[in-house]
């Protein structure tokens, strides 16, 4: 049982640490193709509703100084797209480049849009696998409450999250990393089928900087 105080502490952490990289990112003039060099596993990072790839841009240097080319699709913008949308541009991306065995790294809404297209389209056939952070794959009810629709889109009952919750065969190529208590994705992220990895902390944004992801990816990037 998680007590209210330790949720309220989490919570404040977490959009701490949300302010803090969302300032970053304002101010950060880092082109993308900085960091598309290396020898190892191809990665493209896909990150959440509202945010812009330079949001994840710690987990993308770190990945790129273990040697893999990072790649992020600039046009997916703050991410407030459908999902089917996000993932044309992400498939699309992966055409243009001819990349091939990459590995999905994807936060949030991101999770949606790599499982989109890991199942359905033209880029299905060049993706290994999908690390996934906080990715409502059984949506949230708290989408029910909101006015946006771009977040309305998170219903449990929303088309394109039943869809997607049909295609289990990919599960298996799936890695779910998500926190005990998540503020915005009370249902959790476990994704049957799939490994899934529960950090014993909370928040939906501060769990990117816990070193298990970065562990997680490395082991699915890089393993023989």
């Amino acid at each position: 049982m998680i007590g209210p105080a330790r949720r309220l502490g989490w919570w404040i952490r977490d959009y701490a640490y949300a302010v803090q990289w969302q300032g970053r990112a304002l101010l950060d003039r880092t082109e993308p193709e900085t960091f598309r060099s290396g020898d190892g596993t191809p990665i493209v990072v896909i990150p959440g509703v509202y945010e812009t790839w330079k949001f994840l841009q710690p987990l993308i240097v770190a990945l790129h100084e273990r040697g893999h080319p990072v790649h992020v699709v600039d046009p997916l913008r703050d991410n407030r797209r459908p999902i089917d949308e996000g993932a044309r541009l992400v498939a699309a991306h992966l055409v243009e480049h001819d990349l091939r065995d990459v590995v999905l790294v994807a936060h949030s809404k991101g999770g949606l849009i790599g499982k989109h297209v890991m199942a359905f389209g033209p880029g299905a056939s060049r993706v290994r696998g999908m690390v996934a952070v906080a990715a409502p794959f059984g949506g949230s009810r708290y989408a029910r409450l909101m006015v946006l629709p771009t977040l309305r889109s998170f219903a449990p009952r929303n088309a394109t999250i039943l869809a997607l919750a049909q295609e289990i065969a990919i599960n298996a190529r799936i890695v779910s990393i998500y926190a005990r208590f998540d503020p915005h994705i009370p249902e959790g992220s476990e994704l049957a089928g799939a490994k899934n990895v529960v950090l014993d902390t909370g928040g939906h944004f501060r769990v990117l900087a816990d070193p298990r992801v970065i562990g997680e990816v490395a082991a699915f990037a890089e393993a023989d």
